[in-house]
């Protein structure tokens, strides 16, 4: 039987729940899969069904306002290059091991360099191929030259993958454009296979009961804030968008919420005009409904919210530079409003929903874009790209 060894990023859930819909349709094909990662991802993925190794973590540094630390992860860089090298020496071990014919890593560079360690054919899913400073520390020159050497870098790294499959639109509408382009190391590599987020299959007869069971009432809007990333930046937010849902211009919106918490309950608790799902069982249903959505800018939200043609609200994690470049571009496509987190208030979330609702520019040309992921499967080209190493 072949085998094929499924490697994503382990912080947040949309690596690893793109490398899940992967690794269903590959044993439908009877390929035997099996995945290392860790954190969050490598719960679910073991909550999917998987088994999962879990190597040792490499994380950035939140602060307590749930933005991202530049000093605390400075601070972090021995912890980083240790568990680096940790990873790889945990990932050659498994795949001797584990003798698997084709590796898949999701946005994670030890599994690349295990696999030409041992001479094993090697495919990368990527959305960011250089890191991305925050804004204010790009100010400074030497801060965009110190970027630019470690962006080469890291293509070089990348590059150690035998293809680099970007889950993304093609120029010009690439949403990760910021986070891609300009990394001459790298570029000649990039193969645009359309979004990985699921293709959405809600039907009439799902949405309403969904409808009825949380009455909803059809003729006022409904804003869904799809909340992700990593957990520490998620509570803070939480609280603000909640602060929000009680603006008073507001009153006629209907909020659904969803923590993204694995294992958590999935029974909504009803405050007010507020439906508050720690896990949402029922996410596609609730995109279908939604008149617009709220998210941080991560790319597989933001693909979600596009192929369902949904008009966003993007609320980036303050310094983290990948959600801002998504944010940025999803903004100037006109398919959303991005509010910036830094003093982040909740008459700013509000008054943001409110614009994109008003506006029906912003769901014509999200509308304009969802046809143009209706040529790209992206699920399905990693699956070809995959089997065709085995």
């Amino acid at each position: 039987m072949s085998k094929a060894y499924l490697a994503p990023y382990g912080v947040g859930l949309g690596h690893a729940s793109r490398m899940v819909m992967v690794a269903d349709y590959l044993q439908h094909s009877d390929i035997q899969v099996r995945f290392s990662s860790f954190g969050e991802a490598a719960k679910y993925v073991a909550m999917k069904g998987y088994r999962c190794l879990n190597a040792p973590p490499v994380e950035f540094a939140w602060n307590a306002e749930g933005g991202f630390s530049v000093k605390h992860s400075i601070a972090n860089i021995p912890i980083w290059f240790t568990n680096l090298a940790r990873q790889v020496n945990y990932e050659t071990r498994n795949m001797t091991m584990y003798s698997p014919d084709v590796i898949l890593s999701d946005s994670r560079l030890s599994p690349l360099v295990a696999a030409k360690l041992l001479g094993i054919p090697s495919i990368v899913l990527l959305n960011q191929i250089k890191l991305l400073l925050s804004p204010r520390l790009r100010e400074f020159r030497i801060s965009r030259f110190f970027e630019a050497i470690v962006a080469e870098f890291l293509g070089s790294m990348w590059n150690l993958a035998d293809r680099i499959l970007v889950p993304d639109l093609p120029p010009p509408y690439t949403i990760a454009a910021h986070n891609l382009w300009c990394v001459g190391s790298a570029a000649r590599k990039l193969e645009y296979i359309g979004f990985t987020a699921p293709k959405p299959v809600v039907t009439e007869e799902q949405v309403a009961k969904v409808v009825s069971d949380l009455n909803i009432d059809r003729s006022r809007p409904v804003a869904f804030v799809h909340i992700s990333g990593p957990m520490q930046t998620r509570l803070p937010f939480i609280n603000l968008a909640l602060e929000a849902t009680k603006h008073e211009a507001a009153k006629d919106i209907q909020f659904i919420f969803s923590e993204g918490r694995p294992h958590g309950n999935t029974e909504p608790k009803r405050m007010g005009r507020v439906w508050y799902y720690e896990w949402c069982h029922v996410r596609d249903e609730v995109f279908a409904l939604s008149d617009v959505v709220v998210v941080r800018g991560g790319h597989t939200a933001l693909s979600q919210a596009i192929q369902f043609g949904k008009p966003v609200v993007t609320i980036p994690i303050e310094n983290h530079g990948e959600q801002l470049g998504n944010s940025e571009k999803v903004a100037k496509l006109g398919a959303g409003v991005m509010v910036h987190p830094k003093n982040l208030k909740p008459d700013k979330i509000a008054d943001a929903v409110l614009q994109v609702l008003a506006d029906p520019s912003y769901r014509k040309n999200v509308l304009e874009l969802k046809k143009m992921t209706a040529s790209l499967d992206g699920i399905d080209n990693v699956v070809k790209i995959v089997r065709s190493y085995l």
